[in-house]
């Protein structure tokens, strides 16, 4: 650092202010600092930084699976959103809540400063004693004053799917829907419910899957039986096992049988027919559980929560 100074013409401090990016540096000085930092090779070493800030500037997760499109769609975004702020990450896999428990454990022995929950893992960890001293962010969660919550607005998108479909004039809306405890899935189905309400319409008992194609395969033939014109499925991968039943059955989508899904995976649009889904902004999910995340850390900044938009995206399966 001391070299990086002399080669930049400024103090010891000001390279400091540089590395921690401190916005109490000139623009030009900046410049002038990283170019030095290049010119020299220099790189922060990250367990000397720890030992004279205390933070490690790593975070960790917790999540349940890696299966699924939409942890691993979300595992990419906060990925990406960490490093933008010079953070690293630290996966933890935790598939019971004694796991979960024991991954806490575990990434506060790595020394993270802080902790994000995805998706799955959110209920085994409000199950479990939190640690006081790791911060967190939990994305996808009832209301809770011990840590900040991102979550899509899952109800909100499962209402615009159903009402596209009873606009089409289906008058039989089954829902194919997740996990029974898993958050998102209990959003999507009250969404669902609420926009048949609003329609006078009844709602069907739902038929759960475990949010992979192979369940869906397995259990869209009942909902046929029990007369389906419209299946609201709550992932695309359901959604897409949905698809593969109906084609074998002989039935047309969405000339029989429309279908709608959630989460707007890349390769929803080259199913076939194309899915007409619910897209979820991981990025913007990503981005703010990370700025929440790191505003607990560096600001001490109160809990509190976000909620981001999701859109209907038509395509030709319903």
């Amino acid at each position: 650092m001391a070299h990086v100074a002399a080669r930049a013409g400024v103090s010891g401090q000001t390279v400091s202010r540089v590395v921690n990016g401190s916005p109490h540096v000139e623009e030009k000085t900046r410049v002038r600092v990283e170019r030095a930092m290049v010119e020299l090779g220099y790189r922060p070493h990250r367990a000397a930084r720890a030992l004279r800030t205390g933070r490690t500037r790593t975070i960790g997760v917790v999540v349940a699976t890696l299966e699924t499109v939409g942890n691993s769609r979300m595992l990419e975004a906060l990925a990406e959103a960490a490093s933008d702020r010079g953070y690293a990450l630290v996966v933890v896999l935790a598939r019971g809540a004694d796991a979960v428990a024991d991954a806490f454990d575990r990434l506060r022995d790595q020394g993270v400063d802080g902790a994000i929950v995805l998706n799955e893992a959110t209920t085994l960890a409000r199950a479990v004693s939190l640690p006081a001293d790791l911060r967190l962010v939990v994305v996808d969660s009832p209301p809770d004053a011990r840590f900040s919550i991102v979550q899509t607005d899952h109800a909100g998108g499962a209402r615009a799917a159903t009402a596209h479909l009873i606009a089409l004039g289906r008058r039989s809306v089954h829902h194919l829907a997740g996990p029974v405890g898993s958050f998102a899935a209990a959003e999507r189905e009250r969404g669902w419910r609420e926009a048949l309400a609003e329609a006078a319409f009844d709602a069907p008992s739902p038929t759960h899957g475990d949010w992979s194609a192979a369940s869906g395969y397995d259990r869209a033939g009942a909902l046929v039986a029990a007369g389906a014109d419209a299946i609201f499925a709550a992932n695309d991968q359901l959604a897409l096992g949905a698809l593969r039943a109906l084609a074998e059955a002989g039935r047309r989508v969405p000339d029989d049988v429309a279908v709608v899904g959630f989460d707007g995976i890349a390769d929803g649009a080259d199913y076939q027919p194309p899915l007409t889904t619910v897209r979820q902004d991981f990025a913007q999910l990503a981005a703010r559980a990370v700025a929440r995340l790191v505003a607990a850390i560096e600001q001490d900044a109160p809990p509190a929560t976000d909620t981001v938009a999701a859109a209907l995206v038509v395509r030709a399966s319903a």
